[in-house]
């Protein structure tokens, strides 16, 4: 069956901060220079902003540029942060670090603490307004590459059957053109992986470097609510060689978001970033806040750790990579939106340039540029040895992370570097199994029940989106070698080792589960696992994760 196509001058892959922030920043340009630009606009959600997920603490800075009347139009910024906490845990008890002694980094006056989600949709709304054709439900399934430059992408095809073959319902994507395409996908992105092997992106520069987020929103009692109090915390349940962190944001409503990083990068094959997450909301510090309230939600999402020296070139012929998409996420700061907004502006008024000028196609080199000059790049440098730093362990990591900052401003003379996530897996036989408690139904719960908030939903009579390089990995190496770290590292249950009677052990991918995480994509120690975009509009549907 033929595609339909379209095209629109400036094609954008992904409704979160950075594409919609490009999105809106193209229109505003298009209205002040007297020039039409057309935009589109897709995102796989079935909604603006229901696979976005974030802590989240939000620097209005980038916002401020891009929609000065922001307060008039009623962004949903509603809860300002009153107080900043940072503390160190230990397995009962909790030491809080003297503000004069936390990095600059830190420090969040002048933030908000947001629904992220809810912000997206707002903008959503204001990029509609000003024009832009914002199309949800569409998921970037292939890109179009012509003459040796992007030209667009195809979307995902809809009504497969689990064979790849059309179903009664089958509609063929569309192929959507453009003179340039923005690639906004976040962490880890389908067709931003592409784009960097097919343009070799990625020379010269070190491995991206991730962590996993996992986040619960949670409506708790009265008096144990601090509106605008953010609680970062180190140590347990981590042991002292594994990165990982914590966090405890108080919105308004009595709502709280509790959530959990932990690095990619860990070791032992045992550990399950889940788990982890389930023991520390049972810890003094933050169970004091929890008990007796009532969880809402549920989701986990990657982001990109690296900082500066782990991000690709940015451009290539007929588009760039903006947002997480590209690991503009500021790691130390453990915050990102801000400056995936940044990067889809700057690339939005390259973009622009270039068509005013009569060019399409071509590298927006005027976009790195203009990115190198800004304050969102002098930020990304002062923080960019932060995970490096961290790798070598909490407290030698802190001290030398904390001479850094305070010392040096961020600005000292080396560059330390960044290595795969996938490789830093160890062989089962040399570690500890890790016995995790069973959940209390109260403060921890099982995958499935966590899952189930999450509003996950994929046609079960699709593709399975989950593809094996080779089927016989997960058993002859990851489950013989590693004890199949798939079930672990997995924040959704959806790789399972079946073990019948008398059959050989099998691996079993639950891809009706999956929220989108990327974890997978990267953790797998021999990359076998390759993430693509199901049908549109499928996967969690969060509300203002």
């Amino acid at each position: 069956m033929e595609r339909d196509s379209m095209e629109f001058d400036v094609l954008i892959v992904g409704g979160g901060p950075a594409g919609l922030s490009a999105a809106i920043r193209l229109k505003q340009l298009s209205i002040e220079k007297g020039q039409e630009v057309s935009v589109c606009l897709i995102e796989k959600a079935a909604e603006i902003g229901s696979h976005i997920l974030s802590g989240a603490v939000l620097d209005p800075r980038a916002l401020n540029e891009l929609i000065p009347d922001w307060k008039d139009l009623e962004a949903p910024l509603n809860t300002p942060v009153s107080e900043d906490r940072v503390l160190f845990l230990s397995e009962t008890d909790g030491r809080q670090i003297p503000n004069g002694l936390v990095p600059d980094c830190f420090h969040n006056e002048g933030n908000y603490i947001v629904r992220l989600g809810n912000l997206a949709k707002w903008l959503g709304e204001q990029a509609e307004a000003l024009g832009v054709e914002v199309y949800p439900g569409f998921a970037g399934h292939s890109l179009i590459i012509e003459n040796g430059a992007v030209a667009g992408v195809i979307t995902g095809d809809m009504g497969l059957q689990k064979d790849g073959t059309p179903g009664h319902s089958y509609q063929p994507g569309m192929e959507l053109r453009a003179k340039y395409t923005l690639f906004a996908e976040g962490c880890r992105g389908h067709l931003g992986k592409q784009l960097e092997e097919s343009f070799k992106l990625r020379e010269g520069v070190d491995p991206q470097t991730y962590g996993i987020g996992i986040k619960e929103l949670w409506e708790i009692p009265a008096g144990q609510h601090v509106p605008g109090l953010v609680v970062h915390t180190a140590g347990w349940p981590m042991d002292t060689e594994t990165y990982g962190g914590g966090f405890c944001y108080h919105l308004e409503n009595n709502l709280v978001s509790v959530g959990y990083v932990v690095g990619l990068n860990y070791t032992n094959p045992y550990l399950s970033p889940f788990e982890e997450f389930q023991r520390y909301k049972t810890h003094p510090e933050i169970r004091k806040f929890l008990e007796g309230g009532k969880r809402l939600a549920y989701g986990a999402r990657a982001i990109a750790a690296g900082g500066l020296q782990s991000q690709p070139k940015l451009v290539f012929p007929g588009g760039a990579l903006i947002g997480d998409d590209a690991g503009f996420l500021n790691a130390a700061r453990i915050k990102g939106s801000h400056a995936a907004m940044k990067s889809g502006m700057l690339a939005a008024e390259a973009a622009f340039e270039a068509l005013a000028a009569g060019r399409a196609q071509d590298e927006l080199s005027a976009f790195p540029e203009a990115f190198k000059a800004s304050w969102l790049h002098a930020e990304l440098h002062k923080t960019r040895n932060f995970k490096p730093y961290m790798k070598k362990g909490l407290w030698l990591g802190s001290l030398l992370f904390g001479i850094d900052q305070k010392l040096f401003g961020g600005n000292v003379p080396w560059t330390l570097h960044n290595s795969a996530d996938h490789t830093a897996l160890k062989p089962a036989a040399q570690c500890t199994p890790i016995q995790y408690p069973k959940p209390d139904g109260k403060l921890s719960f099982d995958r499935l029940s966590s899952v189930f908030l999450s509003n996950t939903n994929h046609e079960e009579d699709e593709p399975c989106h989950l593809l094996l390089k080779d089927a016989s990995v997960p058993v002859r190496v990851n489950l013989a070698t590693y004890d199949a770290p798939e079930q672990r590292y997995c924040p959704a249950g959806v790789y399972e080792i079946v073990k019948a009677d008398d059959a050989e052990p099998r691996l079993q991918i639950n891809a009706q589960n999956c929220i989108h995480c990327k974890t997978c994509d990267i953790k797998d120690p021999t990359q076998n696992i390759t993430w693509v975009t199901p049908q549109g509009g499928e996967g969690p549907i969060y509300q203002g994760m």
